[in-house]
């Protein structure tokens, strides 16, 4: 007899972003002839460089003659050429990283849920909260979440966000296995600094813990001081994997590119260094035919010269509608943080407001839908997230509606 994961029972009810849409749904069939404005889920809108378009185009034409054609890889790792121009960027930030580190793959977030399935079910994993929900949702679904109590999973470790800690947190107070860190923080914007992650590196080595960190924006990052990768910390090539993306950088939320960096010294409690990367190799190999030929052109073109400056202004395209919307927020006495070295800006509900209310205000008030910080986490609820993900336009537009209508 057939049986089912009955992990997937303890999921939260309704995954985050198609409760958005449901909702918003539900408002334009009562509301018929109503132009709602979405600053909510974070794909991306404006076109592609054209340097990267063209590097695809001739992906496409090589598929047309047999001269040129390209089927399955060697493996599912990724193109060479590929892998050694990512790996080039972090040796330029100073990262001791080699294109053997480098796994390919169509995606950020296919690899933040794959990637716990190489590591115990008895590990004890602490995430940041708000996180991104694959982190929580993917540990779950393999059984370690245990109960879920209306707010937050008995088995896995929370580590509060909080304004007061400047939205990055603590260490955890307790011996944890699996560490979850994002940053440029999704939702909150927030940026760790070298000190703040050399702690997590810290404790990481002293309790053989692996830190998986998600740099999925760190293109975003403006400000030099602040790290792109944790590997630019000493000693995290020993303790931590890293997850990355063309997503956000390139405009490729439907391309589908990204990769995950696995240092051959990375160890474990019970794995030797290298071990963690002959397991994810072994997992991608067997379940995975790697990225798009594709795709993965544009993607050596996105690392070129002229494609990074292409990412680079369209980059600044989307800071610059974060710009618009912190400054439209704050003239209307919103408290507003992020925006700057990160497309999200994260907002204090009004009135101390639940997430959920202000989504159906902001929504019925203004037409604007935008995501309720509390479906990130426990630590979200009185918070709200907006995407500079937007036409220039249509976020203005949103921005004067929310000016205009919100009553606060």
């Amino acid at each position: 007899m057939a049986t089912i994961n009955g992990n997937y029972n303890n999921l939260a009810a309704g995954y985050l972003f198609p409760e958005i849409a449901k909702r918003a749904k539900a408002f334009l069939e009562k509301n018929p002839g109503i132009q709602i404005m979405r600053l909510g889920i974070g794909d991306t809108t404006h076109p592609l460089p054209k340097e990267l378009i063209a590097r695809m185009k001739e992906g496409v034409e090589k598929l047309a003659h047999k001269e040129t054609y390209t089927g399955y890889a060697d493996n599912s790792f990724g193109m060479a050429r590929l892998r050694k121009a990512i790996a080039d960027r972090y040796r330029g930030w100073g990262c001791p990283i080699h294109d053997t580190d480098i796994f390919v793959s169509d995606g950020a977030k296919p690899d933040s849920a794959n990637i716990q399935s190489i590591f115990g079910l008895n590990n004890v994993v602490a995430v940041q909260d708000p996180a991104y929900p694959v982190y929580v949702d993917s540990n779950v679904i393999a059984g370690r979440g245990g109960t879920w109590d209306g707010i937050r999973y008995a088995g896995l470790v929370y580590m509060p966000c909080t304004e007061e800690n400047g939205f990055f947190p603590a260490l955890p107070d307790k011996k944890v296995d699996l560490i979850y860190i994002c940053s440029p923080n999704n939702p909150t914007g927030a940026v760790a600094t070298k000190e703040q992650l050399k702690a997590f590196v810290d404790y990481a080595i002293a309790n053989k813990a692996v830190i998986i960190f998600d740099a999925a924006y760190a293109a975003y990052i403006s400000d030099p001081s602040l790290p792109k990768s944790i590997f630019q910390i000493k000693g995290a090539t020993s303790c931590a994997l890293e997850i990355n993306s063309f997503s956000k950088e390139a405009g490729f939320t439907g391309v589908r590119l990204g990769w995950t960096v696995v240092p051959q010294e990375l160890a474990a409690e019970d794995a030797v260094p290298g071990k963690i990367q002959t397991l994810w190799m072994r997992r991608q190999n067997t379940m995975f035919n790697g990225a798009s030929n594709i795709a993965q052109e544009g993607g050596i073109a996105a690392l070129s010269p002229e494609g990074s400056k292409g990412c680079k202004a369209v980059i600044d395209y989307y800071m610059n509608n974060a710009r618009i919307i912190k400054q439209g927020l704050e003239k209307i006495g919103i408290k507003v943080f992020g925006g700057i070295n990160a497309p999200y800006i994260w907002l204090q509900t009004p009135g101390k407001m639940d997430s959920w209310q202000f989504f159906d205000k902001l929504l019925t008030e203004t037409h604007v839908v935008g995501t309720p910080g509390v479906g990130f986490g426990p630590n979200g609820q009185g918070y709200f997230r907006l995407s500079a993900f937007g036409h220039t336009e249509n976020v203005q537009k949103a921005v004067e509606s929310v000016q205009k209508n919100l009553k606060i």
